[in-house]
């Protein structure tokens, strides 16, 4: 993708598949940059309140507001410059925070805890094996579904090389598992504490429903306060880096492919920074509006990432590397994939399923402190990544039915109404003028209506119209990465 000079994650989907098809995956990809920022914005107001006992709120509505600010100002630039501080925030707060942590009287061997009673349950748990497929299910949510992310692409698309971007993004990872590992300490270190000793209480957080505040309660009741204000300071920074980014993504991926792309394809870099900038601050509104009056931001975040897993990561692979698809089979698997997810329900949204897979049944769970009590639907299946599969299958089995039906005769070209078979080039589906610079379209790249059956096997699996190289990019995609 950084080889063809994209701008956006969605750059390929709207070559391919068309615009309409790239607004409707616009739609799952702006929910999660928009959720996951009013989240973590919501975690750091939580965060504060423990720690420096200020009110919820107005730390939100402070801190969204200096993220939003730079962002406006600075644009990417001014992201990943404050993102190199944030890290490096990141990285000495936590870590500076785990001996102290450790040392304190009220905390025994994290070692002995972990497989022994002491204070609470030990922290090292074990997977039932009847939970496998829901573990492994989650695990490659976790693993696939946080590719197709433009607040990732966004980087990785602004490097100087495909090959700068590949190493980003393997320094990345690796980046992330040295940032997990003072955050597994904490957990232990909650999990092996005395809190009777501690003033916080005889009931330990995690029988008090308050195991997701483990972070500031350790930096609150178990080091000294100024040790307590650089883990602060680390919070604080992860969120800021991470709500910037996601508010920009957002942003851009609208300025160019709904605004530009849909509707003003004329429009001057001027004015796509004005878009952008308008949009800047109304996604970091909505974001802080969302963590100031939603209970359930994560849960619509949760969600939200399902839905980027289920259906953009299908729409992804199947637009670079699987050859011939089109925007009817782009729209079956669009509809496959959410109808599955959907129908498997969402506890923490009380969203009832109306499909049951295999080994699925009620439970009820009594809320400790209200009695309430809560009903709902455990689905063992790993029924994700099966709307996901159905999803990936479906795209491309409803893609080589409709080329087939088109290109065959059997069906008029009058019917292909979504000009994805027969009219490549039409004003509807964007030609390779709008994203790449060519300035001719010849009469040899539109499809033949005479069905190819000498197409090898091997070259099912490459779509060389969003991969191949030839070509520079224009000057003007250029100028938009510099």
């Amino acid at each position: 993708m950084r080889s063809k000079g994209y701008v956006t994650m969605l750059d390929p989907f709207q070559q391919i598949y068309g615009k309409r098809m790239g607004g409707l995956l616009f739609i799952p990809a702006l929910m999660g940059e928009i959720f996951w920022s009013a989240a973590i914005l919501s975690a750091l107001g939580a965060t504060l309140s423990v720690i420096v006992d200020i009110n919820i709120n107005m730390s939100v509505i402070i801190s969204a507001l200096i993220a939003i600010f730079y962002t406006l100002v600075g644009g990417l630039y001014s992201v990943a410059y404050t993102d190199v501080v944030q890290l490096f925030c990141i990285f000495v707060g936590l870590w500076i925070s785990v001996p102290f942590a450790l040392s304190n009287p009220a905390v025994a061997s994290i070692s002995v805890t972990a497989v022994k009673e002491v204070y609470q349950t030990p922290w090292l748990g074990h997977i039932n094996p009847s939970d496998g497929w829901m573990w492994m299910d989650n695990f490659c949510l976790l693993i696939m579904g946080g590719i197709p992310w433009q607040v990732y692409f966004q980087r990785v698309l602004s490097a100087s090389s495909a090959t700068y971007a590949q190493v980003l993004s393997f320094l990345a990872a690796f980046g992330c598992i040295v940032m997990a590992v003072p955050s597994v300490l904490i957990g232990a270190i909650g999990a092996s504490t005395d809190w009777n000793q501690t003033t916080y209480g005889s009931i330990p957080p995690m029988e008090n429903e308050q195991s997701d505040m483990i972070l500031p309660i350790v930096l609150q009741y178990l080091c000294p306060p100024y040790i307590s204000f650089f883990g602060l300071g680390a919070v604080s920074a992860a969120v800021m880096s991470s709500a910037d980014s996601s508010i920009l993504s957002a942003s851009s991926m609208f300025a160019r492919n709904i605004y530009q792309q849909a509707f003003r394809q004329s429009a001057s870099d001027r004015e796509i920074i004005w878009v952008m900038r308008i949009t800047i601050f109304v996604f970091g509104a909505l974001a802080t509006a969302m963590a100031l009056l939603t209970g359930t931001v994560y849960g619509l975040w949760y969600l939200s990432s399902d839905l980027v897993y289920v259906i953009i990561f299908p729409q992804l692979l199947s637009v670079l590397f699987v050859k011939g698809t089109n925007t009817y089979g782009s729209v079956a698997g669009y509809i496959f994939g959410l109808l599955l997810r959907i129908g498997g329900g969402e506890p923490y949204l009380k969203l009832p399923p109306f499909i049951c897979y295999p080994g699925c049944y009620p439970e009820e769970k009594v809320h400790r402190l209200t009695k309430e009590v809560e009903r709902f639907t455990v689905q063992k299946f790993p029924f994700k990544t099966v709307s996901m599969l159905a999803s990936f299958l479906g795209n491309v089995v409803f893609s080589y039915l409709a080329k087939y039906l088109f290109e065959s005769g059997t069906l008029s070209p009058k019917y292909d109404f979504l000009d994805a078979v027969l009219s490549k080039h039409s004003t509807e589906i964007m030609d390779k003028t709008t994203l790449v610079g060519k300035d001719n379209i010849n009469l040899s790249e539109l499809a033949p209506v005479k069905p190819r059956l000498n197409t090898s096997l091997a070259g099912t699996f490459t779509n060389t119209e969003a991969l191949s190289d030839d070509g520079d990019s224009s000057p003007e995609s250029n100028n938009e990465h510099e």
